[in-house]
């Protein structure tokens, strides 16, 4: 066994974790951190890389379709629930947050202090079919992105991004329009793959 490598959980290991369900071709790497795998809903064909951590507590939820890659290092803090649709994906580094603290100073923050002492906001994140999110990009809550939407690493996301845009920044901005080419090629894809 290499010691630098600690190798990837399969659909046939996941089986009996409790995940709320699991599809086929899965694989979650062994050095993952996943808290509420009850609240967790995992399609096929996804792989999610070394160091990610996942939390879905309580009432959160998580919800992947097919054909998903979550690149080492993210976070997907789904305590009012992240839906990441098909063909969808995550480079390294991105952090996406369906609740927040309030910084304003007029509440205390953190989870050890009771809700009613804290100004906690949330929203359900969806990341629609064909988003790929560069590396470092940090989501806030209640934030929808629309299909084939890009953004570019490093971007800060406070609201909804238009579909098949290409946004970039802090806070995103739009730059221009995404080409819907890979619609064609998802089609051949499934056709082979049928």
């Amino acid at each position: 066994m290499n010691p630098f490598n600690p190798g990837y959980y399969n659909e046939y290991d996941l089986k009996e974790a409790g995940f709320k369900s699991l599809g086929h071709n899965v694989q979650i790497a062994k050095n993952c951190t996943i808290i509420g795998v009850e609240n967790i809903e995992i399609g096929s064909n996804v792989r999610i890389d070394g160091y990610c951590t996942i939390v879905a507590t309580g009432s959160g939820w998580l919800q992947l379709g097919s054909h998903i890659h979550i690149g080492s290092y993210c976070l997907l803090s789904a305590g009012d629930g992240i839906t990441m649709e098909d063909f969808s994906g995550l480079s390294q580094g991105v952090r996406i947050y369906s609740k927040t603290d309030d910084y304003s100073g007029n509440h205390l923050t953190n989870p050890t202090v009771p809700g009613k002492y804290t100004g906690v906001t949330g929203g359900t994140v969806v990341l629609s079919r064909h988003v790929i999110v560069g590396s470092g990009t940090v989501i806030l809550p209640d934030v929808h992105v629309g299909e084939g939407t890009s953004i570019g690493a490093l971007s800060l996301v406070t609201k909804d991004l238009k579909p098949w845009k290409v946004f970039f920044g802090n806070p995103a901005k739009q730059l221009k329009t995404r080409s819907k080419q890979l619609l064609d090629l998802e089609e051949e894809f499934m056709r082979e793959s049928a």
